[in-house]
């Protein structure tokens, strides 16, 4: 049995009739930049996560980077953040010449931990200039973080929170949606995640009247008309063929997102023999996950991993390096131990196929050969 890690022809073939009109409309409008399309799923997606303003961007990066904009981060300010995530979650905060400050993860959900935010700035509370001005909590792998706790600390230091949501749209926290959660959030359309689109495509999130204006500005080169400018901005609008694919298959979400969710119940179930050799993904009962990745800690993990490659089962690692020991983050003075939750779960942590179309006989094979791998 050979099997696809994410199995997007399987998804596309079965709305194919769908996404091909859909497109084909476009290609016959030629309305290919700011279509009516982009407005139409704006106002679906605002409507499905229950917030004012939706903001259809290039990427998820691109949304992490306009949020931040918006709230006009400056060289020197501080953003706090998680260093067990994506990349970009750091990036756009460097990008912006403003410092990432990392607080580890909780070893259970592995979102930030809240506990580890209050010492941190506390400590900073101490010092001469307190520059913190934000806090970017991650949902992984599709779970919300803690976000009573990180808003209640947030509004105690007059700070903002933006998720960001690029794993997590679908999901809900206390039964609200992932999006709606924080000031402003930021999802990402990247093929993979629960709902993808055929390129690179992300939105911004917020109830935030001014907010929300400033990012529509800021996504097309800070004009509030055309060849008028008040923000130098950036080239990020989402292109029309990429929402006219998203309408499509936004029709399909919520069926999608059961069948996401039966896959990780049953990975779940399934596992509980092999613990703790294998400890599943901890789902907190207030939370609603949409297993945009279903990610498991295994001490053999390597060992693992290659034996399940010779089965024809792909495997993922999310992620094999934490943020504060990336070169490109070297310039912050981290070293190894500096947050030994990360670093453990980045010693172990390995994720399984996971997607709408997995049948059960799939995952069954999946199971047996995870577990005489690690027999």
């Amino acid at each position: 049995m050979r099997l696809n890690f994410v199995d997007l022809r399987r998804q596309y073939l079965s709305y194919k009739e769908e996404i091909d009109r859909a497109i084909d409309k476009v290609l016959n409008s030629t309305r290919f930049i700011m279509g009516p399309e982009i407005k139409e799923l704006e106002e679906q997606l605002a409507a499905y996560v229950g917030v004012k303003h939706a903001i259809g961007v290039s990427s998820g990066t691109d949304a992490l980077l306009l949020a931040l904009m918006a709230y006009d981060i400056k060289p020197g300010d501080e953003i706090i953040t998680t260093p067990f995530s994506f990349i970009a979650t750091a990036e756009v905060i460097s990008l912006l010449k403003a410092k990432p400050v990392f607080a580890d993860i909780e070893d259970s959900t592995y979102n930030l931990d809240p506990a580890k935010i209050a010492g941190i700035i506390e400590q900073k509370k101490k010092a001469e200039e307190f520059r913190i001005k934000g806090i970017i909590a991650v949902s992984l792998y599709g779970q919300c973080a803690d976000f009573d706790a990180l808003n209640s600390i947030a509004q105690k230091h007059n700070l903002f929170v933006l998720e960001d949501a690029c794993q997590s749209f679908g999901a809900t926290y206390k039964d609200r949606r992932s999006c709606s959660l924080t000031d402003v959030a930021a999802t990402s359309f990247f093929p993979s995640k629960p709902l993808g689109c055929y390129g690179d495509g992300g939105m911004v999130f917020t109830g935030d009247d001014s907010l929300a204006g400033k990012v529509r500005h800021l996504r097309e080169h800070g004009s509030q008309k055309r060849y008028e400018h008040k923000y130098v901005g950036l080239n990020s609008r989402l292109d029309t063929i990429q929402a006219a694919v998203l309408l499509a298959k936004f029709r399909h979400f919520e069926d999608e997102l059961i069948l996401r969710q039966k896959c990780g119940a049953y990975y779940t179930e399934k596992l509980k023999d092999l613990q703790p050799t294998v400890i599943p993904p901890a789902i907190l009962s207030h939370n609603k996950s949409v297993y945009a990745q279903y990610s498991i800690r295994v001490k053999r993990r390597d060992h693992l991993a290659e034996s399940l490659k010779k089965d024809g089962i792909p495997t993922a690692i999310h992620y094999p390096k934490p943020l504060h020991l990336q070169t490109a983050l070297d310039y912050l003075g981290h070293r190894p131990g500096d947050f030994p939750v990360s670093e453990a779960v980045a010693q172990e942590i390995l994720s399984l196929p996971i997607h709408p179309f997995l049948t059960e006989e799939e995952q069954s094979f999946i199971v047996d050969r995870i577990a005489s791998a690690l027999a």
